[in-house]
């Protein structure tokens, strides 16, 4: 009777530790939300790389997303959750230069690696594009704010400051809906990489969400 006593524990044991591994490896499920295109850093990744997360060819084939990987898979399970409470709209004092990209640290410093200076993957846009935020718990968006980096910004090599960065679309409030929020951007004469930084103020309280998308503008 005792083994069987132990068995059943063990069993008990094991069920548990496969939820929380399933749980941690599925990304969360009250989920937030990102931009998905073009796709924030960390979302790429997991987008990219989700699936097979241990293969070494992304080191050649991906180095910043093998990184990031490397430094806190949770950054990239967790895409949906690069937030910051309570900065009542004061973005440039929460946020230093050079930690833009993982909203000032937050979460612990979960997502430091995203202000990783290097050749992240890029997507190809046209100068004018719609940029999409995909809101997976329907908070709602008081606004968005879309910056560009400056032409002559060199994001594999330089960190990105505020003073890099052009407010170039800002917008009005967006109901939940279906939890997609799109605006229309012109990035100007803008050719080359550049980084686009998407500021989203949710609606059902103060937390502001922080994106880092990198674009080859044709």
């Amino acid at each position: 009777m005792a083994l069987v006593r132990t068995g059943r524990r063990l069993a008990v044991l094991l069920a548990a530790v496969g939820l929380l591994v399933s749980g941690l490896f599925t990304g969360t499920a009250a989920a937030h939300g990102s931009a998905t295109d073009p796709a924030s850093r960390n979302y790429g990744c997991w987008q990219r790389w989700g699936h097979d997360f241990q293969n070494p060819q992304m080191a050649t084939q991906d180095p910043m997303c093998w990184q990031a990987w490397r430094d806190n898979p949770n950054a990239m399970w967790n895409w949906n959750g690069l937030f910051r409470e309570n900065v009542r709209g004061n973005h440039q004092a929460a946020i230093p230069d050079g930690q833009l990209c993982s909203a000032g640290l937050t979460e612990g410093g979960r997502y430091r690696s995203l202000d990783a200076v290097g050749p992240w993957h890029a997507a190809v846009k046209p100068r004018q594009f719609r940029l999409t935020v995909t809101d997976q718990a329907r908070h709602g968006a008081d606004y968005l704010r879309i910056y560009i980096t400056r032409q002559g910004f060199d994001p594999t090599t330089q960190p990105l400051r505020w003073s890099d960065l052009q407010l170039v679309t800002a917008t009005g409030r967006y109901a939940p809906g279906n939890g997609i929020y799109q605006v229309d951007v012109n990035a100007g004469s803008r050719t080359g990489r550049h980084i686009v930084y998407t500021i989203w103020q949710a609606s059902h309280l103060d937390q502001s969400y922080y994106f880092c998308s990198d674009v080859i503008f044709q």
